[in-house]
C-alpha cells in the first residue's frame, strides 16, 4: 500500500483511505480528528513499516491507534478504542495523518507488535507446510456422509422444481396474468431448505416478472418470464444429472464445475487455491465500478470489472451485501491505481471470473501501463461479437459479456431514421452503443466528456448483448481507454 516519499515517510493516498473504509461517516468522523489535531503523539519505526499514534476519544485514557505495514498487501490496524467497526475512526484518522505530512518522530516496534508478527509468521509458516492437525479417518467419513446426505436433499428438491417447471412449460405462460403466484412463493420456500439457493434466486426472479405483468400486462415481462423459464429448466436437467454423478463416483466433494456455484456452494479462498484456480503476482486495473441491488437476491451487490495487464483478461469482483445485514458488511467502492496482487483466486469458469484476493499493493499506473492495456484489446468489433456470441448462446450464461475493443472514432451517426452513438474500428466495423431497460444509461455522458481525443484512436469497454428487437448487437459502454488513462461514463 503505497510507497515511500524522499524524507523516508510513507505515502498515503486519499484513495487508499477511501478503499479501507466501512463507511462514509468513518472517513467524515476520521477526517474531523485528524483536522482537530486529535492526535498528542505520533511516532514511526525506521523501517517505515509501523506507525502508531495516541488519539484523544471519550473515554478517559488516550486510545492507542497503530498501523502495521510488516506484510505490505495486508496492513494490520489495531486501535484500543471499543468501536467494532474494522479499521475504527481513529485508524482511518492515523491515515489520514500520513497522508497530511504530519511529523512522526523515528521510534521502535513495541515488542508487543513484534511478538504478534512473529506469531503470525509462524501460523503462515505452518500452513505452508501443511502442519494443521490431520484429520481422523473417523471425521473424514462423517464430512463426506454429511455432504453425501446434503446432495441426496438437493436431488429431492431439483425434482420438485421439475415438477413446477414441467408444469408452466406444459400450460404454457399465456396464462401468466391469472395465475395464482401462491403456489410458486410456497416452493421458493421450500428450496431454502434443500440447500438450492441458486435454484431458489432463479425461481425468485421468475416469480418477480410474473407479479410484474400481473400489474402492467407488459409483453416484455412476459418475454423475460420465458428467458428465465428456460434458464431454470436448463439448471434443473444439467444439476440433476451432475449431482446424480457425483453420488455414483461416490465424490460428493466440491470441485471445479460451475454449477457447484450455480447450485449455491460458497467457496473459500483455500479451497479454490488448492484446486489450482490461482494465479501469483497479479496486476490488475479497474475498468469500471457500479453497485447495483438485486431484488430476487435481496442484496446490494457492489460489482467491479477489471482487466489483467499480463493476459488481458477481463475479470469481475462480487461484494454481496444482503439487506438484512447491510450495517455489518462493508462497502466497497471505485479503484483508480494499478492493484498488484500476490496471490488472485479465481472462481470456476471460462471467461469474465469472478475473482478475490486476500491482500494487495496499490500503485500508481503510468502511460505505459495503459498503453499496454491497449494493446490486449480486440482489434475489430466482428471478432469481439463473434466471441460474445459464443458466451451468450450458453443458457445458464448472462445474456451479455464484457468486451474492450480498438476503436478509431465514436460520435453521432444515422441508422434508418434516427442517429445514435455508435464506435468504428479500423477496419471500418460499427457498433451502436446503447443502454438497455433497467441499466444506467452511459451514451448520454458522451457528449459530455471534455477532452474530445478520447473519441479517437482508443479502446472501449463495456457489455455488448444481442438486441432481439433490432437483431443486432450492441456495446453498453462503460469506459474509454486512451494512454493517458481510464475515462469512466459510470461511476
Amino acid at each position: 500500500m503505497g510507497g515511500r516519499q524522499e524524507q523516508g515517510m510513507r505515502t498515503v493516498k486519499e484513495q487508499e483511505i477511501l478503499a479501507l473504509a466501512p463507511n462514509a461517516n468513518a472517513v467524515s468522523n476520521a477526517r474531523k480528528i485528524s483536522s482537530s489535531g486529535g492526535f498528542v503523539t505520533r511516532m514511526r519505526s525506521g523501517d517505515d513499516t509501523f506507525y502508531m499514534g495516541e488519539c484523544k476519544g471519550s473515554g478517559k485514557k488516550n486510545y492507542v491507534v497503530s498501523a502495521d505495514y510488516g506484510d505490505e498487501a495486508q496492513p494490520v490496524f489495531r486501535c484500543t478504542c471499543p468501536s467494532r467497526q474494522f479499521p475504527c475512526k481513529h485508524s482511518l484518522a492515523l491515515l489520514f495523518e500520513m497522508a497530511g505530512g504530519k511529523e512522526f518522530a523515528v521510534g521502535d516496534i513495541p515488542q508487543d507488535i513484534l511478538d504478534k508478527r512473529q506469531k503470525k509468521e509462524a501460523r503462515e509458516a505452518k500452513k505452508q507446510a501443511g502442519g494443521e492437525k490431520p484429520a481422523t479417518e473417523k471425521s473424514r467419513k462423517a464430512a463426506k456422509a454429511a455432504k453425501t446426505r446434503k446432495i441426496k436433499k438437493q436431488l429431492e428438491g431439483l425434482e420438485l422444481l421439475r415438477q413446477l417447471t414441467a408444469g408452466l412449460l406444459n400450460g404454457g405462460l399465456g396464462a401468466m396474468g391469472s395465475v395464482s403466484l401462491k403456489t410458486y412463493r410456497e416452493l421458493a420456500r421450500q428450496l431454502g431448505d434443500y440447500y438450492l439457493p441458486g435454484p431458489l434466486v432463479c425461481l425468485n426472479r421468475l416469480i418477480l416478472e410474473m407479479e410484474a405483468y400481473q400489474k402492467d400486462q407488459d409483453s416484455a415481462h412476459y418475454h423475460a418470464a420465458v428467458e428465465i423459464l428456460k434458464k431454470l429448466r436448463a439448471l434443473e436437467k444439467k444439476a440433476s444429472v451432475y449431482l446424480n454423478e457425483k453420488l455414483e463416483k461416490d465424490s460428493p466433494e466440491a470441485d471445479d464445475d460451475e454449477l457447484y456455484e450455480e447450485l449455491g456452494g460458497i467457496w473459500k479462498l483455500e479451497q479454490l487455491n488448492d484446486l489450482g484456480l490461482k494465479k501469483e503476482n497479479a496486476r490488475l486495473l479497474q475498468l469500471s465500478f457500479q453497485v447495483v441491488y438485486d431484488e430476487a437476491r435481496r442484496e446490494w451487490i457492489d460489482l467491479a470489472y477489471w482487466a489483467d495487464l499480463d493476459s488481458g483478461e477481463i475479470c469481475r469482483t462480487c461484494n454481496y451485501r444482503p439487506l438484512k445485514a447491510l450495517k455489518y458488511v462493508k462497502r466497497e467502492d471505485s479503484c483508480f491505481g494499478l492493484v498488484r496482487i500476490p496471490v488472485l483466486t479465481y472462481y470456476p469458469g471460462k471467461v469474465n471470473r469472478r475473482v478475490r484476493w486476500s491482500g494487495a499493493v496499490l500503485e500508481e499506473a503510468g502511460e505505459e501501463d495503459y498503453r499496454g492495456l491497449m494493446g490486449t484489446a480486440y482489434q475489430d468489433f466482428t471478432a469481439a461479437a463473434k466471441a460474445v456470441k459464443n458466451e451468450i448462446k450458453n443458457i445458464l450464461s448472462e445474456d451479455f459479456c464484457p468486451v474492450m475493443a480498438a476503436f478509431e472514432t465514436i460520435g453521432m451517426v444515422a441508422l434508418g431514421d434516427r442517429r445514435v452513438f455508435a464506435a468504428a474500428d479500423g477496419a471500418g466495423n460499427r457498433i451502436e452503443l446503447r443502454s438497455r431497460q433497467g441499466w444506467r444509461d452511459t451514451t448520454s455522458m458522451i457528449p459530455m466528456i471534455p477532452d474530445r481525443t478520447f473519441l479517437e484512436n482508443g479502446a472501449v469497454f463495456g457489455l455488448m448483448y444481442y438486441d432481439a428487437g433490432d437483431r443486432r448487437m450492441c456495446l453498453y459502454p462503460l469506459s474509454i481507454v486512451k494512454e493517458k488513462g481510464i475515462l469512466r461514463l459510470l461511476y
